[in-house]
């Protein structure tokens, strides 16, 4: 079995280059954050990972998590491991000191989570759901409130979920039935429905489990302009923290899923003896903007874990071409390692290059929060929310589908034994499969790119980092001609590509719009890792710390990805300027009236 080793020269190395490390050190609040602790930050989570998490992958995946009269019980060494994690206060990383949190950037926390979602992809969704669950309490519940969950949430004593779908209403919201009734006394409110799809919706790790459930009040408006958000704990919790008895919640049944087996997908049943209590979070219905504050910080954690899995699908494919022989080289030799064939060589140069190029493109979407919440300046806090919020979509979209790619590029590796279980690699497919789809669908995110943050928002962020990217390039262009070649072409693409979208909105041809969101989705996302990886080969090249292995390998990375990868670009600008043949025929594939 493969064991997952942390990629810590590549990460730190993009922390440091790609993301702007040395603002994000100068903020306030960062003082104390400098590149030796980061580093040993680093180095003992890639031990915890490699040591203890990692074997639980395969444990997880072949014993699943078990619904019991009690309770969902988690896979076997599950709830062993999570307890040493929490004690050692790994949960508290990014979050505020006044809830316990130790305050460090969101650009190192995305660092360790990748670790984690690498290691064992099942057991990181636990505190990935946490994360985005103390997110949303902080920025929108009640003083009161936060002091009640907070601290246990920040803690790890208990983990946090998210309660939005349900039978009739999966990504459309505006169908919620879930209901929410204040009490006689006013102290909180009664909830009672039903939820399905909730990741780590119940489990035997902490002795409390904070849902935040989106509900209706009786005399709410229609659609989703009626959604209020609701903390429901599955034990109630006194006014001093502690445990009060069971709530009236229960997980009535858990998915059988492709994968993704060690994480319980959970049937969630709220109000069958009364009423579960709740809480209301922030005003009745506005439940949904608050959600966003939530599933915003999940998609881009949802990104990360597609890059996360393909780190470890190409460990794990790079580890078998160099242990299987066969064939003969061009060069004559007999029996060599797979890897010497150069269809194999190609397969697991685009696992890398994707996976590195993910990498830094999540890392510095991350790296937007830290200045949205700890800038002086407004201006520049505003800059960081309005890069961020273009990011997000394409960072959940482009990252989660490069995922799938290099897991079943891993799989193509192995030959035949990829196929077979034995190996694991068949692994890292079925859990890939499930990350273009959670937190918003990558159609959805899509949409979101192209109507909210290009039509709506008029996209602000895109023109300056268009001409960062025009800056670099002319940086670039006497050294490297061909990186600065399909830098250029990436602005050229990119503009004419969201002109012709704002031409066929303006002419109200909105299905062209939308059938051009996915391929300008992606367009951007392969143009952007482009200019990562061209930042990476030129950052290496003056950093006199790298070893000239390591600088070299920046360097064949980006002249590889500029020639085998980013020529997908032409073929997605194709695409969207013939999304109106789509258009035209999408009635073809309409029920009959």
């Amino acid at each position: 079995m493969t064991k997952y080793v942390a990629p810590l020269e590549d990460m730190l190395f993009t922390l440091k280059h790609i993301v702007d490390w040395g603002r994000i050190k100068s903020l306030p609040g960062n003082e104390e954050v400098d590149d030796d602790l980061v580093k040993a930050i680093f180095e003992e989570a890639a031990k915890l990972a490699h040591d203890e998490l990692s074997p639980l992958n395969k444990v997880g995946d072949e014993t699943p998590a078990k619904l019991e009269k009690d309770g969902v019980k988690a896979s076997p060494g599950f709830k062993e491991f999570y307890e040493a994690y929490k004690n050692a206060g790994w949960n508290t990383l990014p979050f505020p000191e006044e809830f316990g949190g130790q305050g460090l950037p969101w650009a190192v926390s995305m660092g360790i989570s990748e670790m984690w979602q690498s290691s064992n992809l099942a057991f990181g969704l636990c505190p990935l759901l946490n994360q985005g669950a103390i997110d949303a309490v902080e920025a929108y519940a009640s003083d009161d409130l936060k002091e009640k969950f907070l601290h246990k949430m920040v803690s790890g004593e208990w983990t946090g979920t998210m309660n939005l779908t349900e039978p009739q209403a999966g990504s459309d919201l505006a169908h919620v039935k879930t209901k929410a009734v204040k009490s006689d006394d006013g102290s909180h409110y009664l909830i009672s429905g039903q939820k399905i799809y909730i990741t780590w919706g119940d489990h035997d790790m902490t002795d409390n489990v904070i849902h935040l459930v989106l509900a209706r009040l009786p005399d709410a408006p229609e659609g989703v302009k009626g959604i209020s958000l609701f903390i429901v704990p599955k034990n109630k919790v006194k006014d001093d923290g502690s445990v009060d008895g069971a709530n009236d919640v229960k997980c009535t049944g858990i998915e059988h899923k492709l994968g993704i087996h060690g994480s319980p997908t959970c049937t969630m049943q709220f109000g069958d003896e009364g009423g579960a209590v709740g809480y209301l979070v922030g005003e009745e219905n506005k439940g949904l903007f608050y959600m966003f504050k939530m599933m915003n910080n999940a998609r881009l954690h949802v990104g990360l874990q597609g890059v996360a899995v393909a780190e470890m699908a190409y460990q794990k494919a790079l580890e078998y071409s160099h242990e299987r022989k066969q064939g003969t080289t061009t060069e004559g030799e007999k029996y060599a390692p797979i890897a010497k064939h150069a269809d194999v060589a190609r397969m697991l140069m685009t696992m890398k290059a994707l996976t590195e190029a993910g990498r830094g493109l999540t890392y510095f979407a991350g790296s937007q929060a830290d200045i949205m919440g700890k800038a002086s300046d407004k201006a520049e806090q505003q800059q960081a929310m309005e890069m961020c919020d273009l990011l997000t979509p394409i960072v959940k979209g482009w990252c989660t589908d490069l995922g799938n790619e290099v897991a079943s590029l891993g799989v193509q590796v192995h030959g035949g034994m990829g196929f077979v279980e034995e190996t694991g690699a068949a692994q890292y497919m079925r859990d890939a499969r499930i990350l273009p789809i959670y937190e918003g669908t990558n159609g959805i995110q899509a949409k979101d790119l192209v109507f909210r943050k290009i039509l709506q928002l008029k996209s602000p962020a895109l023109k300056p980092l268009l001409d960062d990217i025009a800056k670099f390039s002319e940086s670039i262009k006497a050294s490297e001609p061909e990186l600065a070649e399909m830098l250029n072409d990436s602005i050229i693409k990119i503009g004419s590509s969201v002109e012709w979208i704002e031409k066929r909105a303006v002419a109200g041809d909105m299905a062209s719009v939308e059938a051009a969101a996915y391929p300008l989705m992606t367009l951007m996302g392969t143009a952007l890792g482009g200019y990562i990886m061209a930042r990476k080969a030129d950052a290496a090249k003056n950093d006199p710390v790298v070893s000239e292995e390591f600088k070299q390998d920046k360097i064949d990375m980006a002249h590889f990805y500029a020639s085998q990868i980013y020529p997908r670009v032409e073929k997605e600008h194709r695409c969207i300027f013939g999304s109106e043949l789509i258009a035209k025929k999408m009635k073809r594939f309409a029920p009959n009236p």
